[in-house]
């Protein structure tokens, strides 16, 4: 696909075709990473687990020694089975 850099405001950016998002397996909207290598941009797509949050970063925001505690929600409501 052949495209130009163009001006939008005070910002520069390039068109996509549909096909081209798709064959990157990404769509509008989507999270992009963009850097430099050897003088070419890529534009990558963000590969995140489970949305935006990633396990990993928000356990190790726990406090050492931090126990989990039941609770109690009352009893059935609906159709629940416990």
């Amino acid at each position: 696909m052949l495209t130009k850099v163009q001006k939008w405001g005070n910002s520069q950016g390039l068109r996509v075709t549909k096909a081209l998002l798709a064959e990157a397996r990404m769509n509008v909207g989507d999270e992009v990473k963009v850097s430099v290598q050897k003088g070419r941009i890529v534009v990558e797509p963000v590969t995140r687990v489970r949305g935006r949050y990633d396990l990993k970063a928000l356990v190790s925001k726990m406090p050492n020694g931090y126990q989990t505690e039941e609770l109690d929600w009352g009893s059935p409501v609906g159709k629940e089975v416990w």
